[in-house]
């Protein structure tokens, strides 16, 4: 009986062995909220700051590749503009920090005086995670966004930082 309980507990011992070692390896994802710039064309206007917001979340799914979701939305007078977009980042970690590269795909939504538009948006970026505490880091992020507004190319550039939570 002793021996079949020892049999039992060695092979729980290496069941839980794999589960303990990959929460070490690589965090699960994450969650960024932070403040946003962008230095954006507009339909009918010339170049426009707009202030705003961004936030994202990634899932990692290889130790270099995760799959992001990222949000934003950016205002001035008579402006609302909002960009949903997703895609692929490569991301590596060198001691605190994780420097990142990103191309995203989606969708803008850009409301203009009451009038609303909708075109596809490609976004590529990067930036750097310099984690803080354990779970805790500071992101600085840039990225650049194009889009097509009635046959016209938009170029936007925008910043972003703030928080990033890594669970």
């Amino acid at each position: 009986m002793a021996k079949l309980a020892n049999i039992v507990l060695m092979l729980l011992s290496f069941m839980m062995l794999p589960t303990a070692m990959s929460a070490q390896l690589i965090p699960h994802g994450n969650v960024y909220v932070g403040a946003s710039y962008s230095d954006s064309d507009i339909v009918t206007a010339n170049r426009m700051g707009l202030k705003g917001w961004n936030a994202s979340g990634e899932v990692i799914v290889l130790p270099h590749l995760g799959v992001v979701a990222d949000l934003s939305g950016y205002y001035a007078p008579g402006i609302k503009q909002y960009n949903f977009l997703f895609g692929p980042r490569l991301a590596v970690s060198w001691g605190r920090w994780r420097p990142f590269a990103q191309a995203l795909f989606g969708i803008q939504r850009l409301t203009l005086n009451g009038s609303s538009y909708r075109p596809l948006a490609v976004d590529f970026g990067g930036g750097v995670d310099y984690r803080l505490i354990k779970a805790f880091s500071w992101r600085v992020q840039g990225d650049y966004v194009r889009t097509n507004y009635l046959s016209a190319q938009q170029n936007d550039v925008r910043g972003s930082t703030g928080v990033v939570f890594r669970f």
